[in-house]
């Protein structure tokens, strides 16, 4: 297959997107005509450094142009490991940094590449980064180091100029977005993908449904960002079902991430997205998945959103176009819902269903105890306070315990 090669979005240099190639093949080529790196960082996942020979190829093509290796981070991307890994890549003088693995390593590199910028080596220099801080600096330089994402889930970070971290002295999870640049590159290799483990993949192709749902649901939404997440839920709802019956169908597979990358044109375009996204924020460092948050609030937020009367009309739209795809509509039909009177929460609680992926907090110990706080934290984030229907903690609780 030949690569096809350039921007991601229209009307916009970067991210560039490069798929059709096998990813080290594409990394190469690019690391010497894109970038012309001769001092490569590279940041693995621990499942693909020890569960296949993925990294030990790619390192013995790059051969001496590798500065350094990370092996693993923990979900949620930790301020302190990242800390470490901008301690290894300042020593290095690294050139390029280069992700192999999901969202958390992605959101990682973007926050070190920041960092290095700023000559942050502490907890309280990276909290001078954050948008919110009270002791944010007024000289945040922008991030120099390039970034190459190969990602290998579906969450979508790699097209984004913000980033989440988690601050583990705190437990609470910040974005970051002044002076951040997004990835400079995306390579997309669906045979790379085939190692991620079926909730991993699954999950966080909810999590773009999830990008394209609270797009439309979104009540600042335009246009164009209403076409691409139409036409990501298009592409994201077969493709996940299929990637559901055959692990191995890899254009299934690229049919997915296709779809996360229209998924996030909207939040490229600046359009906020809600609760779902918001609250999933603090759900990270109490122990749920990056994907999975995802699984389990959407239908909530959108039935709470529904009955808030925020965006009915909006939501309608989405309850038809989902009914209109073949293979969501199989689904609806096996579960018993009638488009007269199924809403979009019910929709949606179906898909994940099949997809067999987490609904409740229950699954992860959460229980009432620990909702206040989660409430408490989710005000603080942007995205909450975006939601379709205004939020407050009594509010955030409600969802919450619907899902409890």
């Amino acid at each position: 297959m030949p690569e096809t090669f350039g921007p991601a979005f229209k009307g916009q240099d970067r991210p560039l997107l490069s798929y059709g190639l096998s990813f080290i093949d594409s990394l190469l080529k690019h690391a010497d005509d894109t970038f012309k790196a001769t001092r490569i960082y590279i940041i693995c996942s621990r499942s693909l450094a020890g569960n296949t020979t993925f990294l030990n190829e790619l390192k013995e093509r790059l051969g001496d142009k590798v500065a350094g290796v990370r092996v693993g981070m923990k979900p949620h991307s930790l301020w302190s490991e990242i800390l470490e890994i901008v301690a290894d890549a300042r020593k290095s003088d690294a050139d390029l940094i280069v992700t192999l693995g999901a969202g958390s390593l992605t959101d990682a590199a973007k926050i070190i590449s920041l960092a290095l910028a700023n000559d942050v080596s502490t907890h309280a220099e990276l909290d001078s980064l954050c948008p919110t801080s009270s002791k944010k600096r007024v000289d945040i330089k922008p991030a120099k180091v390039p970034v190459v994402c190969i990602p290998t889930s579906l969450s979508g970070g790699e097209y984004s100029s913000f980033a989440g971290a988690t601050n583990d002295e705190t437990g609470q999870k910040h974005a970051f977005s002044e002076g951040l640049q997004g990835p400079a590159l995306v390579i997309l290799d669906p045979e790379l993908t085939t190692t991620t483990p079926d909730k991993v993949w699954l999950s966080t192709g909810i999590k773009a449904v999830d990008h394209c749902v609270e797009t439309l649901c979104s009540l600042k939404s335009d246009d164009a960002a209403d076409q691409d997440a139409k036409h990501g839920l298009a592409q994201l709802i077969p493709g996940l079902i299929k990637s559901k019956q055959n692990p191995k169908d890899v254009e299934a597979r690229l049919q997915c991430q296709l779809g996360a990358r229209d998924a996030m044109s909207a939040c490229t375009r600046g359009v906020p997205l809600g609760a779902s996204h918001g609250i999933g924020h603090q759900l990270g460092p109490a122990g749920v998945g990056h994907g999975e948050t995802s699984c389990i609030l959407n239908p909530a937020v959108c039935k709470y959103n529904y009955k808030k009367g925020a965006n009915v009309e909006r939501q309608n739209a989405i309850i038809q176009l989902l009914w209109e795809s073949p293979e969501a509509r199989e689904i609806f039909s096996r579960k018993g819902l009638k488009k007269e009177t199924a809403d979009l929460g019910d929709l949606m609680d179906a898909i994940i269903r099949t997809l067999e992926m987490p609904r409740t907090l229950s699954e992860f110990g959460i229980g009432e105890d620990k909702l206040s706080g989660i409430a408490e934290n989710s005000l603080k984030d942007r995205w909450v306070k975006t939601n379709p229907a205004p939020l407050d903690k009594e509010g955030v609780l409600e969802i919450l315990r619907m899902v409890l």
